[in-house]
């Protein structure tokens, strides 16, 4: 099979796992046999947009499309981003003030 469609299946499968699903419960929430989940896993099968959908929409997944020549752009974020993803703080969180007592 195809490079790209291995490169698929892995991703579908780390979004499996990442959600702590088993391939037979993916198979009993998109309603594809578990076999063929399988194949497609490990790039034994051409896959269908219609299944592929079905299964990144399960997986809280986006399938998004775009130039080329941005590719090296969102790979470089995609590196930033699991950098400090445990150290992130949003810039627009307040602070937080400790409340002062009143002492009547």
């Amino acid at each position: 099979m195809l490079d790209s469609i291995k490169h698929i299946g892995a991703a579908i499968k780390a979004g499996r796992l990442q959600m702590g699903l088993s391939q037979r419960a993916l198979s009993a929430k998109t309603k594809i046999p578990q076999s063929h989940l399988s194949k497609i896993e490990n790039g034994g099968v051409d896959l269908q947009a219609s299944s592929l959908v079905e299964i990144l929409r399960v997986l809280n997944l986006e399938l998004m499309l775009f130039p080329r020549v941005f590719i090296p752009t969102f790979q470089a974020l995609l590196k930033d981003v699991g950098k400090n993803s445990e150290k992130q703080i949003p810039k627009y969180q307040l602070e937080v003030k400790e409340e002062e007592e009143d002492d009547d």
